[in-house]
């Protein structure tokens, strides 16, 4: 079974959000395993979350969080938050730094006794559930597909590197996760192709849009014009990523291929990334294509196809329409790109 939740720019308390993770969290009974990047819940809506947390490890159950431990050499753009490990050590069960060498750790997902996945876009931050578009999954009852997640977490917890983690090709299914950055570049080429062959519409929700071969097929499929095509990206992280490409000149080359792109995009104006400043980003990562929906941590870029990241391809007729309706909503809401 899967279950969604949506989040908007201030649509959502964090309360909600907190007791929706709560209640994925207390019927555990043999594990919680938690890759997560960002970790950032002050005060009572973060008590909730800890308590849950202490109360499925006094009662045995195996709880072990895996976070990104940034290289402060590098400066993404944006700059990525960082957590705070007394956070997560105040929780009081295992928890390990996978260093961001040579890219981040960016999973945001739990799995629970080995036969339910919550995943997404979505991080375990104040403004990530209040102030950021994000989209939250839910799979259950489904062993085959948690049991991929494990493989990831203990992948990650054992050799403690982002290197070449997610190495593997999980099984055609009805619900098919993907996992980077030991299948990125196949991952990108496979929602290319989803594109590609889409015949009534393409909806795509990404904060930054910079893989290759998704622009390049992107642009053929808007040429032709038989295909109805639209989505919604961060105003503010696209321009951050063209003054990028103008002063490394390296990938410069698609420029002209994300301007062509961007016609029928509208994007958010996000608050800039500095210390100390709101979140608000437009965070959801979906692409649907006909009644094909990938959706889950991975920006549409180059970057996230060397991160450690996962996508659920999900074939469902429903679901798509739920989550183009979504994407529509939000880019509703924003500008046209200029």
């Amino acid at each position: 079974m899967i279950e969604t939740r949506t989040l908007t720019d201030g649509g959502q308390t964090a309360e909600e959000i907190a007791a929706e993770l709560v209640a994925f969290l207390e019927p555990a009974q043999h594990t919680l395993h938690i890759a997560i990047y960002d970790v950032r819940l002050p005060g009572p809506v973060g008590d909730t979350v800890r308590d849950a947390l202490r109360a499925a490890h006094a009662r045995g159950v195996k709880v072990r969080i895996a976070y990104n431990a940034d290289d402060v050499r590098r400066i993404p753009v944006p700059p990525p938050p960082r957590t705070d490990p007394d956070i997560l050590g105040a929780v009081g069960v295992p928890v390990k730094p996978i260093p961001g060498e040579p890219d981040l750790m960016h999973h945001k997902f739990v799995v629970r006794d080995g036969d339910a996945v919550w995943t997404g876009s979505t991080n375990w931050t104040l403004d990530s559930w209040t102030r950021e578009e994000n989209v939250i999954v839910r799979v259950l009852g489904d062993r085959g597909v948690a049991g991929q997640f494990e493989h990831v977490f203990r992948d990650l917890w054992e050799r403690g590197k982002v290197q070449d983690s997610g190495s593997f090709s999980p099984p055609p299914g009805a619900i098919r996760p993907w996992f980077c950055p030991g299948r990125g570049e196949q991952l990108a080429h496979r929602i290319a192709s989803a594109i590609g062959q889409s015949r009534r519409r393409v909806r795509i929700a990404s904060p930054v849009l910079t893989s290759g071969p998704i622009l390049g097929t992107l642009n053929e499929v808007l040429a032709e014009g038989r295909v109805d095509v639209q989505g919604v990206c961060d105003a503010t992280q696209i321009g951050e990523v063209f003054q990028q490409w103008e002063a490394q000149g390296a990938s410069n080359w698609k420029a002209p291929l994300l301007h062509r792109a961007l016609a029928v995009f509208h994007g958010k104006r996000s608050t800039p990334y500095r210390p100390g400043a709101v979140h608000d980003y437009m965070h959801a990562k979906v692409t649907v294509c006909d009644d094909l929906v990938f959706c889950g941590s991975f920006n549409l870029s180059r970057s996230g196809e060397m991160n450690a990241e996962n996508v659920l391809e999900i074939k469902d007729a429903a679901l798509a329409e739920q989550l183009a309706g979504y994407i529509d909503g939000v880019r509703a809401r924003y500008a046209a790109m200029p």
